[in-house]
């Protein structure tokens, strides 16, 4: 069904991040495919919107010590701690092969400092094979993976940093969830020239192996991702949605958990114009495929032309007038809630 995009009454699919336009809202997400090489023998990557590669730093990185990923319920703990071959490496040998995937291709950056990510940033834009850059700025698996991406302030000195040097493509910021005010986050990138925005990134968490009495990463803690985490990722979206990028009219790079085209489109009415897929690439690399049929098939039952028609487009619960948000708590509502919260602590007091 993906080939019927083609056919003159298949809904449009297209969307634009940036100055970018996208053949459809389906990406990989960074870090699960490498540079792109290592998974082109799953799929045809030209079917996809777009390709994420792992994350580039300035020096190469051989990453955390093993064991780097545990398997959880729902999902997975991964601490791989930015393993990469380097900037001069990524610039020389993995460019030119990226010429050839037939997709959008943005680069994760990341570093250890603000000169870090401006090095990287001012190379991979010099490439016209790139289509842009996504600021790793909330890796909670490295040392000071999240020091610009938990303060407003910092965030904001780095993206100002950074956006004189990416003039050719699309400049993103990827937030973290493990923040107090993740709109607070927002702010800052767009303020600070932000092109789009990718969230969110992984949930810290820890895993222990109850014979050893030792956390089973070597690295103690790592990111979760997988199912389990989407519907925080969807509530999520649908804040910054409402509270920053959709007066901003900047697009969101939406990710978290997505297996199927449902759970793409819950992110889609959420607010995201796009959609990344990590963790189900594990589990079946040809889940982007299945998502981009799957959408389609939702457009033309629903009678829609265009994807875009969906962006934000959550109606609010039963009983909730129209101007109130999708995910707002009314009145009504909060009430029930704190009634419900003092039969709680009643019963077990």
């Amino acid at each position: 069904m993906d080939g019927a995009q083609g056919h003159p009454d298949a809904p449009d699919l297209s969307v634009r991040i940036g100055r970018v336009t996208l053949k459809n809202p389906v990406l990989t997400a960074s870090g699960t495919c490498g540079y792109g090489r290592e998974y082109a023998p799953y799929l045809d990557l030209r079917r996809l919107g777009g390709f994420t590669t792992k994350s580039i730093t300035v020096k190469p990185r051989p990453g955390n010590t093993p064991q780097r990923i545990v398997e959880t319920p729902g999902g997975m703990l991964n601490a791989i701690g930015l393993a990469n071959v380097g900037l001069d490496e990524f610039m020389a040998k993995k460019v030119p092969e990226i010429a050839g995937l037939g997709a959008a291709v943005f680069v994760n950056v990341a570093g250890h400092s603000i000169e870090d990510y401006v090095e990287v940033c001012r190379r991979v834009d010099a490439a016209p094979e790139i289509a842009g850059v996504e600021l790793n700025v909330s890796c909670p698996n490295v040392a000071d993976g999240l020091m610009f991406g938990t303060a407003p302030r910092l965030l904001r000195q780095l993206v100002l940093a950074v956006r004189p040097v990416v003039q050719r493509g699309v400049l993103i910021v990827k937030l973290s969830p493990n923040v107090t005010d993740i709109s607070a986050m927002a702010r800052a990138a767009i303020g600070a020239g932000a092109d789009a925005l990718s969230m969110v990134n992984t949930f810290l968490g820890m895993v222990i192996d109850v014979e050893t009495r030792r956390p089973v990463l070597a690295n103690g803690s790592g990111g979760l991702s997988g199912p389990a985490i989407r519907p925080m990722a969807v509530h999520l979206v649908h804040k910054v949605y409402r509270e920053v990028a959709r007066d901003s009219g900047v697009p969101i790079i939406g990710l978290g958990g997505i297996r199927t085209w449902r759970d793409a489109a819950e992110f889609i009415l959420a607010g995201a114009t796009a959609v990344s897929v990590g963790t189900a690439l594990y589990v079946d690399p040809t889940t982007p495929i299945r998502i981009i049929e799957g959408l389609t098939a939702y457009l033309a039952r629903l009678g829609l032309r265009s994807i875009r028609e969906l962006i934000g487009a959550c109606q609010p619960p039963l009983g909730q007038g129209p101007s109130e948000a999708c995910s707002a708590q009314g009145p009504a509502a909060a009430a029930v809630e704190d009634d419900n919260l003092r039969d709680l602590y009643a019963a077990e007091g």
